[in-house]
């Protein structure tokens, strides 16, 4: 087992105890979250998410899973750039998350990235927007990213990373602890929303390097496996990307 991040015990004590923390506390932010993420999203707005899955290789006609799908961010892109959709399938443990997507013609279903409800080499691409820190496993996660993509299929995960340099990561500590539940909390109304995003930095912080998560994703049998850093958003967006050997 390999955890994203070591256990956060000022909201949870254990494994359990975080999954029914994090999937309450996406439920009841659903119907701010996209507002918010407008307002704050750092540029990871729609131009860079058709980007990151543009540099992975998604292609017109791929069938793709987004797995954490939430409201839909990610998928919208895969949309566009498949041109059906029916050929896109979002996965994600909160319902709430899922009622509050604008997703017309795509499928949408309850499940965990540790446990795909679809069979075998089902997905010709897989993605996974900023969701990698809220999974309890991620050795289980990427095998079954593995199982369920098509030989030669490819994946693109989306992540917030910390920048390298002491000053920045300082400035965006301020930032997404300080700053932005102050604003979610005047966007969104809600003090869950403002807890959502304090809790979404401190799981940027304590997130295993950039260095184990491209191990892990070797180990689950993935080839050409690499970071991009989207230098045009401060060094603060990166995509990991690899192929299932096919």
């Amino acid at each position: 087992m390999r955890a994203p991040h070591p256990p956060l015990t000022d909201y949870y004590a254990d494994e359990d105890a975080r999954r029914r923390f994090v999937g309450a506390l996406f439920d009841r932010t659903a119907s701010d979250y996209d507002r918010i993420d407008r307002l704050l999203a750092l540029g990871s707005g729609p131009w860079y998410r058709g980007q990151a899955l543009q540099r992975a290789g998604l292609a017109p006609g791929m069938r793709v899973v987004d797995v954490g799908v939430g409201t839909g961010l990610v998928a919208r892109e895969a949309v566009k750039r498949v041109g059906d959709a029916a050929l896109v399938v979002g996965v994600d443990p909160s319902l709430g998350m899922m009622a509050a997507a604008d997703l017309p013609g795509v499928r949408l279903v309850e499940g965990r990235a540790e446990s795909i409800p679809f069979p075998d080499a089902s997905f010709d691409f897989l993605s996974m927007g900023y969701a990698l820190r809220h999974i309890g496993d991620l050795s289980a996660a990427f095998a079954e990213f593995h199982r369920v993509l098509r030989p030669g299929g490819r994946l693109c995960l989306l992540e917030i990373t910390k920048p390298e340099r002491a000053w920045s990561r300082a400035l965006l500590k301020a930032y997404m602890r300080g700053a932005v539940p102050v604003l979610a909390r005047l966007v969104g109304g809600s003090a869950e929303s403002a807890r959502l995003w304090r809790y979404y930095w401190d799981t940027i912080e304590a997130c295993v390097p950039p260095a184990g998560v491209i191990a892990t994703l070797e180990d689950a049998g993935f080839l050409a496996v690499r970071r991009h850093v989207e230098t045009r958003a401060l060094s603060i967006l990166a995509e990991y990307q690899a192929v299932k050997p096919g």
